[in-house]
């Protein structure tokens, strides 16, 4: 994919948790599948251990990308966190990642390309193996990461560009939109304590205020799970936005990104298998 300079591309921000496995499969994966020279900010709110920093400083002496890590010396908390991240972009754009995302190639740039299609998009979410509205094969279930993310990267890109409107926003990786996420006022750190909840809630700010939140169909970020709220995080979005469950459901029962999930299914049927010496590379 073409017409992207290093430059353009939005910063990747990546709270470091407290999966060693899991960050350095995350970590393995950006390098792979990322444009050279992209800047990536690795957070860590006092959570990687001996072994999990071990694996930070053995990236960032290899990595082709504009890395930069930071560790606050106590925990603040996940939402507040991450809220302290994009209070320090400011008004750029930004692509949150989960710490246990697995993203495919092609991935920053397909969700640059989401955005830039419609100014209304505020949020833009890939398919994920684990991402309840977003998933792909089937709509709300945890499968397994895909075995060929080359062959899965290239259904996705094949895709015709549509990005419809998701119930919100998934927190296995989102593109925000820097200029709408500081007229909705950031994330609300003192209501709640997940970024699962956090992210809900900002993605139906955004929609009150005329923004999209869209599926960016034309890229796929893996993760080893779905993300889960904070105990009280659901109560409160229950008691902000009653009609969300109600939403929610909705799009589960009436799967309206069903013509789109099929469409990936057949291009990737269709794709078939890469060369052999492709698969060195998986």
């Amino acid at each position: 994919m073409t017409g992207f300079s290093v430059s353009s591309l939005p910063i990747i921000l990546l709270p470091i948790g407290v999966d060693d496995d899991a960050l350095d499969a995350c970590l393995g994966s950006l390098d792979a599948g990322t444009p050279e020279g992209t800047r990536i900010w690795l957070a860590d709110d006092a959570q990687a251990g001996p072994r999990g920093l071990a694996i930070v400083e053995r990236w960032l002496q290899r990595t082709r990308l504009q890395a930069d890590y930071t560790r606050r010396p106590r925990p603040v908390g996940e939402v507040a966190h991450l809220d302290e991240m994009l209070r320090a972009c400011g008004d750029a754009d930004v692509v949150i990642l989960a710490p246990d995302a697995q993203p495919l190639p092609g991935w920053l740039q397909q969700m640059v390309a989401c955005l830039a299609r419609d100014a209304s998009i505020a949020t833009a979410t890939p398919w994920c193996n684990a991402g309840e509205a977003a998933s792909w094969p089937r709509l709300g279930e945890i499968s397994p990461p895909p075995a060929d993310f080359e062959r899965t990267a290239r259904a996705c890109a094949g895709m015709p560009p549509a990005h419809p409107e998701l119930p919100a926003a998934v927190a296995h990786a989102v593109a925000l939109r820097g200029s709408a996420r500081k007229r909705a006022g950031g994330l609300d750190a003192s209501s709640y304590m997940s970024w699962y909840a956090a992210l809900i809630d900002l993605s139906l700010r955004l929609a009150g205020l005329g923004w999209r939140n869209a599926l960016c169909e034309t890229a796929f970020v893996a993760r080893g799970g779905e993300g889960l709220p904070a105990d009280g995080d659901m109560d409160t979005i229950n008691a902000r936005w009653p009609a969300w469950h109600a939403r929610l459901a909705g799009c589960l029962m009436e799967d309206p990104l069903r013509p789109y999930r099929e469409n990936l299914t057949r291009i990737y049927m269709d794709i078939g298998s890469p060369e052999p010496q492709r698969q060195l590379f998986q």
